[in-house]
């Protein structure tokens, strides 16, 4: 039988090949927990599994604030936005980020994601939508990893946090581990997300809806940026090295689950003075192009009731649609408006605008979508509706075409992964807990939107100043950037730990994956 001293020899060995970065030596006992950082001081082996951490030990197992927000601010040098501080002289985090999908900027975070990944042992695979998985392995290696993921591209004005929270808060979950020597019973992962604000390739969450199944991955390839317009998907993912051979697919690369911190986005939170989010759902969307055609004509010698002025409708439009969700309980929003021919001289002939129709139910966006087929038509035909025309003349009919872009059914989180999330928000907010955490539906669409039609997901939310986002002011304080990662990490290991327990009861994986 082996000796306690060649174990542990062989322990090292192995944490070595696993983790080649801590560069691992053989300490006295006396060492380990210091100089190896665990601090788990009731455990006399220098390795814990998941299994077998009680409250006391998940209480220790805590997140680096400094380290996490270090990690934030050092990946915004890439792509650094506008500025919204007030200070004049040198103060580099006071900037949003511009870092549009697979740009030059987007390249740089990449490679940091997966040098740093690398670095803390893990395997990196890159899929053929650019979606990296980062996976550090776990004592059963047979099945798919829990995975941690988010984004790290950005609005053309964004801010430091949407997205990038999410991915530095997977990747210092990593760092906890590895720092405290725990084994995971599963593998767990983080992965970054191509393109989920749909900002330079106008579909939002399109690589992991190809992972998912519901985007075919040639249309995703062949998505034309906005601005200017020439670029691919495809073209973009080949030119900075990141388009993968493995296939955009769950079934080539399979979760266990899936877990995403992330910023509201909005001002709930922050007005009830909570500092968690517990996500239960998303709420339903659609999106909606929107072309008026009338016709192009002088200004100056065409009178208002001989004008088909196709701005001039697609204005009473978006009134409307806002009145229409204003009825409905719903929202409704336009967010990008092009004109032909652009001439302060010339009545414009042809409008093309978004519109985004969101509720928290299926039924509601149905209904809007069918009052919004039925009025537009009428609108461009002159018809008053609802008082539509603003006491404007009356001129000449023009045609409407609505064109369905995009479609997100309501989405219901898995049980499990919520239970996962409540137990360890209670935790750690402690007795005062229930006046802490709130139960929310994400207004916005996240990757964990597509992720749960193929394994059980949440999402943890945290507070933002004034609910502000996609603007470079959006700001989240340091300390609850590091609750919500600390209850992201604790989630991920009561779930690994759950999944052993129902291996053991169940003699089975409790979910198909």
């Amino acid at each position: 039988m082996a000796s306690p001293a060649s174990r542990f020899t062989s322990a090292l060995r192995i944490a070595n090949r696993r983790y080649p970065a801590l560069r691992c030596t053989a300490p006295s006992r006396a060492r380990i927990g210091q100089d190896q950082i665990r601090g788990f001081s009731n455990s006399p082996r220098w390795q814990i599994r998941t299994k077998e951490m009680n409250d006391d030990l998940l209480r220790d197992l805590k997140v680096n604030q400094g380290r996490l927000m270090e990690d934030i601010h050092h990946t915004c040098q890439w792509g650094t936005g506008e500025r919204w501080g007030e200070h004049v002289g040198p103060a580099p985090t006071e900037t949003g980020m511009s870092r549009l999908a697979l740009s030059d900027a987007d390249k740089s975070a990449r490679d940091w994601f997966v040098s740093t990944t690398e670095a803390l042992g893990c395997k990196v695979t890159i899929d053929a939508m650019g979606n990296i998985f980062a996976v550090r392995p776990g004592l059963r290696n047979d099945k798919p990893p829990t995975f941690v993921g988010s984004h790290l591209d950005t609005q053309p004005t964004g801010g430091r946090y949407d997205g990038i929270l999410g991915v530095t808060a997977g990747i210092e979950m990593l760092k906890v581990l590895a720092d405290n020597w725990v084994e995971t019973e599963y593998p767990v992962g983080v992965v970054n997300w191509t393109n989920e604000e749909g900002a330079r390739f106008p579909k939002s969450m399109v690589s992991s809806g190809v992972w998912a199944g519901d985007i075919p991955v040639e249309d995703a390839h062949s998505l034309r940026e906005v601005h200017p317009g020439t670029a691919t998907m495809a073209s973009e993912l080949k030119r900075i090295g990141y388009l993968g051979e493995t296939p955009a697919s769950y079934e080539a690369t399979p979760m266990a689950a899936h877990f995403e911190l992330h910023i509201e986005q909005g001002p709930l939170l922050e007005m009830a003075n909570k500092k968690i989010g517990v996500v239960t759902g998303v709420q339903a969307y659609k999106w909606f192009t929107v072309n008026v055609k009338g016709r192009d004509t002088h200004t100056g010698t065409t009178d208002l009731k001989s004008r088909a002025d196709a701005l001039l409708t697609a204005s009473k439009m978006i009134l409307h649609s806002h009145r229409l969700a204003t009825a409905n309980t719903a929202l409704a929003s336009t967010g990008i408006l092009n004109l032909k021919p652009g001439s302060t001289n010339t009545v414009p002939g042809q409008v093309s605008f978004s519109l985004d129709i969101r509720a928290p139910k299926d039924s509601t966006v149905a209904t809007m979508t069918e009052l919004v087929l039925r009025d537009f038509p009428r609108i461009a035909a002159g018809e008053d509706v609802d008082g539509s025309n603003l006491g404007c003349t009356s001129g000449l009919p023009l045609s409407v075409e609505i064109v369905e872009d995009f479609n997100s059914p309501a989405t219901l989180f898995h049980s499990d992964c919520i239970t996962s999330v409540h137990q360890s928000a209670h935790h750690i907010l402690g007795p005062n807990s229930h006046n802490l955490i709130m139960d929310m539906t994400s207004g916005a669409g996240h990757d964990s939107v597509y992720a749960s039609k193929r394994c059980p997901t949440s999402m943890i939310f945290v507070p933002c100043r004034e609910g502000v986002s996609h603007n470079p002011r959006e700001f989240c304080k340091e300390e609850d950037c590091a609750l919500g990662a600390q209850v992201l990490l604790q989630s991920v290991v009561r779930f690994d730990r759950m999944r052993d327990e129902r291996r053991v009861s169940w003699k089975q994986e409790p979910w198909t994956v």
